[in-house]
C-alpha cells in the first residue's frame, strides 16, 4: 500500500511531489540492504518475498528516482590507522567562506562535512592518527576561520535509515 500524507496549504503540492512513493515491499527492500548491502539478489528476493526478476526491477526503480544513491561498504577507521574522530565546527573569518569550504573539501581527513546555519557555518567530521595530525589540520583552518573541536568518546547511534512510515 503506498505511503500518504495529507498536506494543507500552500505548501502541499510541493509536498506531494517530493515524497518518494514506498510500498512495504519497497520499505522492507530498503530494511533489508540498510542491515546487510552485500545480499544477494536471491537472498533480497527471499527475504521480501519476491521473485528475483520483481526485486531487480523494483531496486532499478529506487534507483532512477534517488531513492537509492548507491551501495557502500562500512570500514573501521580504527583498524586503517585512524583510531581518533573528531567532530569540528567551523566558523569562517569575513569574505572566506568560499576558500574554507574548499580547505574543507580538499582536506581528506575531513570525511564528512555539513553546511549549516547557526554562528557555525561548517560541521565537519575528522578522522586522524593522532593529536599531532588533528592540530596540524586545526592550524592551517585557523588561518581563515574559527573552530571549535570535540573528539568523539563513542558512537551510540551509527548512521541508519530514517523511518520509512
Amino acid at each position: 500500500m503506498p505511503v500518504c500524507l495529507i498536506v494543507k496549504g500552500k505548501f502541499a503540492d510541493l509536498a506531494l511531489r517530493r515524497l518518494p512513493m514506498l510500498d512495504e515491499l519497497d520499505r522492507r527492500i530498503l530494511e533489508i540492504l540498510a542491515a546487510n548491502a552485500r545480499v544477494s539478489l536471491k537472498e533480497l528476493a527471499l527475504e521480501a518475498g519476491l521473485s528475483s526478476p520483481s526485486v531487480a526491477e523494483r531496486l532499478r526503480k529506487l534507483e532512477e528516482r534517488g531513492v537509492i544513491n548507491g551501495f557502500t561498504v562500512s570500514v573501521n577507521p580504527a583498524r586503517l590507522g585512524y583510531p581518533l574522530q573528531a567532530v569540528v565546527r567551523v566558523r569562517p573569518m569575513p569574505g572566506m567562506l568560499h576558500i574554507v569550504e574548499r580547505l574543507i573539501q580538499e582536506t581528506p581527513e575531513i570525511v564528512e562535512c555539513d553546511k549549516i546555519t547557526g554562528d557555525d557555518c561548517f560541521i565537519a567530521k575528522m578522522l586522524v592518527r593522532d593529536m599531532g595530525e588533528l592540530d596540524t589540520i586545526l592550524d592551517r583552518i585557523a588561518e581563515k576561520a574559527q573552530t571549535n573541536t570535540s573528539i568523539v568518546k563513542s558512537t551510540p547511534v551509527k548512521r541508519r535509515l530514517p523511518p520509512l512510515i
